[in-house]
């Protein structure tokens, strides 16, 4: 099995196609792209330093350690709950993490800060007004580096946004939120219901067909990757249709 490098990475990225100005969200599971020269800080190094010109956007989630029990979110400190990548950029100079006490992002770019200004106003997980929806309206590229669809956040966006119901809870979670500038700010969350996403990927081959959701590799990691725009629309008019499509049967 070869060593993986930042040069090795970067070329593997630019097979993918991505838009260096673009905008670029990347979910990770980090031990599937085999041996990397330098860890983790290579990875995330890497996909910085080729969406140089754009915005790189890690999700660093803590729905699962911020809690009734252990309220408290703090974007300087709280650590992600998602894995090493997440944890890593997280820690990562430049980075601008939002303020969404369960849902956050760490962006990466000369309008990181205005990206994910404001999440701490918002009282679901991904709302239209928010992070999730920037990336609708910016057509950005989601990368699923080692995951499949049942990781892809996005999509919990897509059903919130069009109000499928049975999924968030009418009753709210009071959290607090310190802001990067020390301010603690009560941030009444409504989390998501069940694990629908577990069935996210029923919508795969469907994706693939129509030419949405492609396959590419990272290191030794398969990628599923999509546009944000293309997606959503797309999946929009599927819920539309159906939207017991992802409930449980």
């Amino acid at each position: 099995m070869r060593m993986h490098t930042r040069h090795s990475l970067t070329k593997d990225l630019e097979a993918l196609g991505l838009d260096r100005k673009g905008t670029t969200l990347a979910h990770f599971s980090y031990k599937s792209l085999g041996p990397i020269d330098g860890g983790p800080q290579t990875v995330v190094d890497t996909l910085i330093s080729y969406m140089a010109e754009g915005l790189m956007v890690f999700p660093t989630h803590t729905w699962a350690n911020v809690t009734e029990e252990d309220p408290y979110y703090s974007v300087a400190e709280t650590e992600s709950c998602i894995g090493l990548i997440p944890e890593t950029a997280r820690k990562t100079a430049k980075g601008v993490r939002s303020a969404h006490p369960s849902h956050s992002v760490v962006a990466f770019g000369t309008d990181a800060a205005s990206f994910v200004s404001g999440e701490h106003l918002y009282t679901t997980p991904c709302p239209r007004e928010g992070v999730c929806g920037k990336l609708y309206d910016r057509d950005a590229t989601i990368l699923l580096v080692g995951v499949g669809l049942n990781r892809d956040t996005y999509i919990h966006g897509i059903e919130e946004w069009i109000d499928v119901p049975n999924r968030i809870n009418t009753v709210k979670k009071m959290l607090f939120t310190r802001l990067s500038d020390g301010k603690l700010l009560p941030t009444p969350m409504a989390g998501h219901l069940g694990h629908v996403g577990e069935n996210f990927p029923r919508v795969e081959e469907h994706m693939r067909s129509v030419g949405i959701l492609k396959e590419g590799r990272l290191g030794d990691a398969r990628v599923l990757y999509h546009s944000a725009k293309a997606f959503a629309d797309e999946l929009t008019r599927m819920l539309d249709k159906d939207p017991t499509l992802f409930s449980e049967r």
